[in-house]
Order: structure tokens, then C-alpha cells, then sequence
């Protein structure tokens, strides 16, 4: 009898126990929670104010004083300092929006790349384009990249960078599906800054010119009227904000046209894009 009355006892105990772990929330109520650090962070996190009554970082005022901005170490740049060369994330320095028709005006008056052919900012090139482009374009620009299998696990061929469409386009083209992509291609305004675009720009134009046996780099240019190449100018790509930092004793550039110090002919049309001895009929 005894032991009756003792499961009774220990089955009310249960039954209120499980009634209050089941109560619902409403009005200011929470309910019970089990375990509720799982839903609610009480992790601190700096300069950021997210008091929870469960956290034990100690009183609702501690916690605001643990809270508040601690002064930067020595040696700390703000990132507002005109001293610091910041890339450009984003789109706010871009003036075509992300449409049929704004992609076409991209097309007709983004012509020039704004900076200069490196061989460092080719290098910088190809490798960005073989951690964003090649997978799809393949490492050629020939549109065989690793998603482009016999299992069909891509639904549609990436653009051929290589062939004679892409090679006669503007800048403005490639530089805006970076931006913004096209068609199945998603945009990567969040992963490559502003130079790193341009530099990708540059090194698909170097495939293009490898494609057709033409040259594209530091020195030269041949395959088309409109990239410049930087001579013999050593220039470091963290250090060029427009391309143009040369020292008059090294490098002028005037109408993108090239006057160098060997005193020789270097092939080159110096009265404008024109590269001699090469008649290019490109549409841009």
C-alpha cells in the first residue's frame, strides 16, 4: 500500500513537472525553455549590446560595460585614413546597373581598362581567375572548365572567352558580367575589389591573344588598339590607385599613346592606340 502511494506522489510530481516544461508562450512569456542558451546566445559579443536575462556576464550593467568600444591598439589606422590605398568592395563606384539595357551602355562606353598591362597585375590575374573563373571558363577561357562533364552535372555551356565574339568586345562587357553575371554565372561584386576586376580583365584578354598567337603583357600588346602596356615601368599593384603613377623620366603617356627611353622604334603607333605593323578591325 505504501508503495501505491508512493508512485502516486512521484506520478503527480511528473505530471506538474512535464504541465509547467509545456507551457506556452504569450504576452511578455517566453514559456519554459530547456536548455535555452542553445535559442538565445549568451556568448558577449564586442560592441554590441544584446543583454539576454539568462547571460552571466554579471548585471544588465556590466554587461553595457563590457559592451562598449576599448581603445584601438598602437598603431591603429582607421580605415577612413587617406593614407590607406582600401580596395573597393561593392558597386558604389560603378555606374551601370545590373539590366539588359544598362549592360548594353556598359558594352558601348566602358572601353578603356583604367589601368595599365603588368606582368604582376597579369599574375594577379590568372590567379583570381582560376579561383572564380576557371571551374566554369576553363582554364584556357575555352568554356571547358570541371563543371562542364560528360555526367551533364552543368545545364548550359559557359561563354567560349577565346573566340572571336569575346575577343572583339569592349571591356565594358566582361568587366559588367563580373559585376553583375549572366545567366546561370552569378555576380562577384562581393569577392573581387575594383583592381581585381580589371586584372581579371586583363588576364582573359591575354588568353585571348594566346589563342591567336598574338602577344599580351608588359611590353607589348598586339592584340588590340585599346590596352596599354606599361613598358618598362616596375610598379607595384598595391601601390596604383589609376595606372598612371609613373615618373615623367620613365613613362609618358599621352592619348594612351607610349614614348619609352630606349630610343628605339618600338613597333608602336604613338599617335594613339595604334599598334605598327598591326591593322586590327575590332567592334567595341
Amino acid at each position: 500500500m505504501k508503495t501505491f502511494q508512493l508512485y502516486k506522489i512521484l506520478a503527480i510530481v511528473v505530471l506538474v513537472l512535464l504541465l509547467n516544461a509545456c507551457q506556452q508562450p504569450g504576452g511578455n512569456s517566453t514559456g519554459s525553455e530547456y536548455m535555452p542558451d542553445m535559442a538565445h546566445s549568451i556568448a558577449y559579443e564586442a560592441n554590441y549590446y544584446n543583454y539576454y536575462y539568462y547571460n552571466t556576464w554579471g548585471s544588465e550593467k556590466d554587461y553595457y560595460e563590457m559592451a562598449k568600444p576599448r581603445t584601438p591598439v598602437p598603431g591603429t589606422v582607421p580605415t577612413t585614413s587617406s593614407h590607406m590605398n582600401i580596395p573597393s568592395i561593392g558597386t558604389s563606384d560603378y555606374a551601370y546597373g545590373d539590366t539588359d539595357d544598362e549592360r548594353t551602355r556598359a558594352t558601348n562606353t566602358l572601353i578603356d581598362n583604367p589601368y595599365p598591362i603588368t606582368d604582376e597585375g597579369l599574375a594577379r590575374g590568372k590567379e583570381l581567375y582560376g579561383y572564380y573563373c576557371g571551374i566554369c571558363h576553363g582554364d584556357k577561357g575555352d568554356g571547358n572548365g570541371y563543371l562542364v562533364r560528360d555526367d551533364g552535372a552543368y545545364p548550359v555551356q559557359p561563354a567560349i572567352l577565346t573566340n572571336d565574339e569575346f575577343t572583339a568586345t569592349s571591356n565594358g562587357r566582361l568587366y559588367h558580367a563580373i559585376i553583375y553575371g549572366k545567366n546561370m554565372m552569378g555576380g562577384y561584386t562581393d569577392k573581387l575589389a575594383t583592381e581585381e576586376r580589371w586584372q581579371v580583365v586583363h588576364y582573359i584578354r591575354s588568353l585571348q591573344a594566346k589563342n591567336k598567337d598574338l602577344v599580351y603583357n608588359q611590353m607589348e600588346n598586339t592584340l588590340n588598339s585599346i590596352d596599354r602596356p606599361a613598358g618598362e615601368i616596375k610598379s607595384s599593384l598595391l601601390g596604383m590607385n589609376d595606372g598612371s603613377h609613373h615618373s615623367d623620366d620613365e613613362h609618358k603617356d599621352n592619348n594612351h599613346g607610349h614614348e619609352h627611353e630606349s630610343g628605339h622604334d618600338d613597333g608602336h603607333d604613338h599617335d594613339g592606340h595604334g599598334h605598327g605593323g598591326h591593322d586590327h578591325d575590332e567592334k567595341h
